[in-house]
């Protein structure tokens, strides 16, 4: 019988201080300070809460968790929205230099991800083409929002943005939608981690509602579509949105009705919710099959080791299995088989080549 594997497709993984270059640090765009303490920008700065930030570290927390492999996503700090066009250029290619060489050296555990800048659709091109034929990667990162060419604020799923998702088409990516920035344009005081418990979700909520109003489900049939953190608000606003499509469709006008997106192959979710009502939910909208596993480590917003919580990775579909949520057969394919099909979508050689890869076949 083949051996189930355990995927986790959302990790995060830092540079160590000695990897990032110095015009990072010298224009304020992103490091990390010697100590391994803090991630920093110029004027902002986070604490690093555990050890598996980092790559060997990393390893050893897979180890001890029975984690056979992870999808690394790009740093949300380097998204590159308010710099300079050089300097976005410049990060967003260490970014996805550091990924590409993370996956090369450890083939077996990590498939990592590759960020462009949407507001600059051309380069953004050109970046796809360099990443996937030159660096052998799969799955474009892409913000739920960026800032254009004159500072306005912008959905993802933006028809002007369309040369980037048929280039994912083309090249059969994966795509994962991860919010940030929010207190960039949503005007309130940054108080009580407000953007990352309440408005990351709302931005999620967001860019599903216009990737399924646009119908880009759809339009670009190779191209698959994560969104973070369960796209949590997107699930309990469902009805909303279906009532509003109904109630006016002068708002509507040849756009797609948000009922032709629910449950659809393309679309996927991680299990990122924290409680197991919210994964029902989930569940219920969308089928269990367009959910997969996602850890956010490690940050403490991930499903980490936790006293207080009682948690470890993994806890919350042990806890769906105890409450009938969802069954061991389950369970297995959310750790193992969506995570495949979201990365590779219907191509057998390209699931059989990653399989093996994990399995150090290769």
């Amino acid at each position: 019988m083949k051996r189930k594997l355990r995927i986790n497709g959302h990790s995060h993984l830092l540079p160590y201080p000695e990897e990032i270059p110095q015009f990072m640090q010298d224009k304020g765009i992103f490091w990390v300070d010697k100590d391994r303490k803090f991630m920093l920008q110029k004027d902002w700065n986070r604490p690093i809460t555990d050890s598996s930030f980092f790559l060997n570290e990393k390893l050893a927390w897979m180890a001890r968790y029975n984690i056979d492999h992870a999808v690394v996503l790009n740093l949300s700090q380097l998204y590159g929205n308010g710099l300079r066009v050089e300097e976005m250029k410049q990060a967003l290619r260490f970014q996805n230099d550091f990924n590409a060489k993370v996956q090369h050296d450890n083939p077996s555990k990590f498939t990592c991800g590759f960020v462009v800048h949407p507001g600059f659709v051309r380069g953004a091109c050109w970046e796809i083409e360099r990443c996937v034929n030159e660096l052998g990667m799969q799955l474009l990162c892409l913000p739920t929002h960026y800032m254009d060419t004159i500072g306005t604020w912008r959905c993802i799923f933006d028809e002007e943005n369309e040369p980037i998702f048929e280039l994912a088409n083309k090249y059969n990516l994966a795509v994962e939608i991860h919010p940030y920035d929010g207190e960039k344009f949503i005007k309130l005081e940054n108080t009580s981690w407000r953007f990352h418990l309440i408005w990351m979700l709302a931005q999620c909520a967001d860019a599903y509602h216009f990737l399924t109003l646009n119908g880009y489900q759809d339009k670009y049939p190779n191209m698959r579509t994560c969104f973070a953190h369960g796209g949590q608000l997107a699930q309990i606003n469902l009805g909303r949105r279906i009532q509003g499509f109904d109630g006016r469709p002068d708002l509507f006008e040849g756009k797609s009705h948000p009922r032709k997106a629910v449950g659809h192959k393309n679309i996927f979710f991680d299990t990122l919710v924290h409680d197991t009502g919210g994964l029902q939910l989930l569940i219920k909208n969308q089928g269990s099959k367009q959910v997969l596993m996602g850890l956010d480590d490690p940050y403490p917003l991930g499903e980490m080791e936790s006293e207080k919580q009682s948690s470890y990775p993994g806890k919350i579909l042990d806890l769906a299995i105890d409450q009938n949520i969802i069954t061991e057969t389950e369970r297995d394919e959310i750790w193992h088989n969506n995570v495949i099909q979201w990365l590779c979508g219907d191509d057998e050689t390209a699931k059989k080549n990653l399989e093996n890869r994990i399995l150090g076949n290769t």
